[in-house]
């Protein structure tokens, strides 16, 4: 903890970066929760509950890769105040939304806030090297890693609260509030980034069509850096494997708390919300060992660990049906899940270059979003063809087996290379590789 506290008092950019974080994705979970469950209220209608994630989900698919390439041509940290800005105001529809038959303005708000929110991902997940030394990245990803649990904790209570006390209007004024709360935090980073530069264009009729082009050139240029170079070849196909779970479980698990341990809603919001407490648990875990352990091995370790805990959880109801081993497990799951995440960011950052981070980050949301809807529709089928369980299982021998694929996959990448710990690094500009004595 104390090794926490020491990166924070030292940054006051990244500070203000996780602060900002912080505010405006609780302003999420306030949406999240709140919305959907004022939709189901307005409609009775699960499948418009449905809807409503749905909504949400697709821009990530659509637009995320591409989004990447205006992050890296623009500054990152207006970016994402404008973002903010824009989310903000892409709430106040939902101000009229009082019967059901308004049900598709909630459904427009949320497609729109997918949309915006693809612009501030990517350019915080790019800018956060910017604000840290090369040997505290670890640690300052893990710091976020805990911003987001601790948005998702007090985010989920304040949005069920909300939507019970003040309905959709206090929902959706909580939620603007944070963004522009979030907004003004972003204004006071002192850290900039000159934005690159644009490709140069004729001033003719045929202007629109040379950047029509250069924004394929551009596109094409970030998926070839994420599939053609070893370590993010590597890395994605391990948020892919990974992402098919997460749809797997999002999807079979409300099912598995209620079919197979037998659990009321209750117990399944309690099940799911104490993951986020292991996770705070693991974000100072992956600080403290961010200086001795290397990136790849809380990569492949803590995924490994995570895989086998939710085999656990998954399995032990063949011989003992109870609610309490779960939330148990889902709070040890959240260790090792937690300190995966922070290894797994930080290789990505140190093996692309700042110039080309944005469209990484893009496309891999985007690849990251057709996995978890490759997992859903599945999940969906065969959750029905051969039961809950066995579906739910292949999640966790995913995990394990991603593990094991990145430990010898990066062992091979540092084979290849006379120095120990070499990283690919992949961008214009940028020497082919870096060496990163912790990455190996």
């Amino acid at each position: 903890m104390r090794a926490t506290w020491r990166l924070l008092a030292g940054h006051r950019d990244l500070r203000l970066l996780l602060s900002a974080g912080l505010v405006s994705m609780i302003g999420d979970w306030i949406l999240r929760i709140g919305l959907v469950y004022y939709v189901y209220a307005l409609t009775s209608s699960t499948i418009a509950s449905a809807m409503a994630m749905l909504a949400s989900f697709i821009p990530q698919v659509l637009l995320g890769s591409v989004a990447g390439i205006f992050v890296d041509r623009w500054d990152r940290r207006r970016t994402m105040i404008v973002s903010n800005l824009l989310l903000a105001a892409g709430l106040l529809p939902l101000l009229l939304v009082d019967d059901a038959s308004r049900v598709w303005i909630a459904y427009t708000v949320l497609f729109w806030e997918g949309l915006a929110a693809q612009f501030f991902i990517p350019a915080e997940q790019a800018l956060i090297p910017s604000l840290v030394d090369d040997s505290q990245l670890v640690g300052a990803n893990a710091v976020n890693g805990q911003v987001r649990d601790l948005s998702r904790l007090v985010g989920s209570a304040i949005g069920g609260l909300a939507a019970i006390t003040g309905g959709l209007v206090g929902v959706t004024l909580l939620d603007a509030a944070s963004f522009v709360i979030s907004a003004g935090l972003i204004c006071l980073i002192r850290t900039r980034k000159v934005p690159g530069e644009s490709p140069t264009v004729e001033p003719a009729a045929s202007a629109f069509a040379h950047r029509v082009a250069a924004l394929r050139r551009e596109w094409a240029d970030g998926m070839r850096l994420v599939t053609g170079n070893r370590v993010p070849r590597l890395l994605t196909w391990f948020v892919l494997v990974t992402a098919i779970g997460e749809g797997i479980m999002s999807t079979l698990f409300a099912p598995f708390v209620r079919s197979v341990l037998h659990g009321g809603s209750g117990a399944y919001g309690i099940v799911v919300a104490v993951q986020a407490i292991g996770g705070l648990i693991g974000g100072f875990l992956a600080v403290s060992l961010a200086q001795r352990v290397p990136a790849v091995l809380m990569v492949g370790v803590g995924a490994i660990l995570f895989g086998l805990i939710d085999l656990a959880i998954f399995l032990y109801p063949l011989g003992y049906v109870a609610v309490w081993p779960a939330a148990v497990g889902m709070i040890m799951v959240g260790l090792p899940g937690a300190v995966t995440i922070a290894g797994l960011m930080t290789l990505f950052q140190r093996s692309t270059a700042d110039s080309h981070r944005g469209r990484v980050f893009g496309a891999l949301g985007a690849a990251e979003g057709v996995a978890i809807l490759v997992g859903t529709v599945a999940a969906g089928w065969l959750g029905e063809a051969i039961g809950i369980v066995p579906v739910l299982a292949v999640q966790g021998v995913g995990y394990v087996v991603a593990g094991f694929a990145v430990l010898a996959g990066m062992r091979r990448s540092a084979a290849a290379a006379p120095e120990a710990g070499v990283v690919v690094m992949v961008g214009a500009g940028v020497p082919d590789v870096a060496v990163d004595s912790r990455a190996g």
